[in-house]
């Protein structure tokens, strides 16, 4: 009962379609003023659908500065193991690594690669297309919404969040099955965590010691995100205003990342990004920061309103929308295919 209750009253853990269902009114404003549903289909040009959904991370990777992402090498499900071990020779990947779908969101299938069997079960287990990536071992994940106008070189910043991933901490006296069951966020998880950690649920965890339950940094897998709205400054969105136009067409979406410190970030210094989100991106900082929700759904709708401007901006240079049925083809196709990768994440035990 009391988990019930406290997943009631925090409208953070409410379902996403719950969350939105206020704001179906704000798109069909914009789509109404737009004479087009997927308005957002034209933001983002150069990636899939706008990365509303179903892009693929590669077409994202193949426009940003090497430098700037982990050495990646991309995996057809059907070719044969020794074949990938070359491929990581070749790109200079050694264990541990990342894995991940090509085509992905909330963290799906997401795994620490530790050797050769482990990477023989996820590329058994996959159902699809995916990527391996070197590990990046920098110690802060951030993110960081950026939104820029076609045809000018200055954007702006509208959130910055540092994540802290799902853990417990021991005491030197509970299992670890009993410090899930009375974490304040990863008791929501309990099964997922039972299955997930089924090798370690009886061991008792040393005191102090942290005990990571997930390393993807998504609020669905039980992230929590530190609000960092104060270091926003002319500094910081200069950083991206670059990375923004070395691609030229990423107009609007969320840049997730790993560095050294805000401090560095700042510089553009020891900077690597793990995805760029695009019009399917939250503003993820209205999460953990004890905002109201109706503050969150004004929020959510000022990113709409850039978002709605920017596609009007791109329309009247020649970039069209996608029609109604290309793109709720694509998203039916989308869900089907997101929907078989939750099966196989719940299913695949490490």
């Amino acid at each position: 009962m009391k988990r019930f209750w406290q997943q009631l009253t925090h409208w953070e853990l409410w379902p996403f379609y719950v969350i939105y269902m206020p704001l179906s009114v704000v798109w069909l404003y914009y789509s109404i003023r737009a004479g087009a549903l997927w308005f957002c289909s034209n933001v983002n040009p150069t990636l899939e659908f706008s990365g509303f959904q179903g892009e693929s991370k590669r077409e994202m990777y193949d426009q940003l500065p090497k430098h700037l992402y982990p050495a990646t090498i991309y995996v057809s499900p059907n070719v044969p193991l020794q074949q990938i071990k070359v491929q990581m020779t070749a790109a200079n990947i050694t264990y541990p690594c990342a894995a991940k779908p090509q085509v992905g969101m909330q963290g799906l299938l997401f795994r620490k690669i530790n050797n050769d069997q482990e990477l023989a079960e996820y590329h058994r287990h996959i159902p699809a297309a995916y990527l391996i990536q070197s590990l990046v071992e920098l110690p802060m994940e951030f993110s960081v919404f950026h939104i820029r106008y076609p045809g000018e070189q200055k954007g702006k910043v509208t959130g910055f969040i540092l994540k802290d991933y799902l853990s417990v901490t021991g005491n030197g006296q509970s299992t670890l099955l009993e410090l899930i069951k009375h974490d304040e966020r990863a008791c929501f998880r309990e099964e997922e965590m039972r299955l997930r950690h089924a090798a370690h649920l009886d061991e008792v965890i040393p005191a102090g010691k942290k005990y990571f339950l997930s390393i993807a940094g998504n609020h669905n897998r039980g992230a929590r995100f530190i609000n960092l709205s104060h270091e926003i400054d002319d500094k910081l969105c200069a950083v991206f205003d670059t990375i923004s136009n070395e691609n030229g067409h990423f107009y609007y979406g969320r840049y997730d990342l790993k560095c050294t410190s805000v401090t560095d970030l700042k510089e553009g210094k020891n900077i690597q990004i793990l995805e760029f989100n695009g019009t399917g991106a939250e503003p993820n900082h209205i999460y953990d920061c004890g905002m109201r929700y109706t503050n969150a759904l004004k929020i959510i709708a000022h990113h709409w309103h850039d978002m709605y401007h920017i596609s009007r901006i791109n329309y009247k240079s020649g970039i069209p929308y996608w029609s109604y049925w290309a793109g709720r083809k694509h998203i039916v196709n989308a869900d089907r295919f997101f929907a078989e990768l939750k099966k196989a994440d719940i299913d695949f035990e490490f």
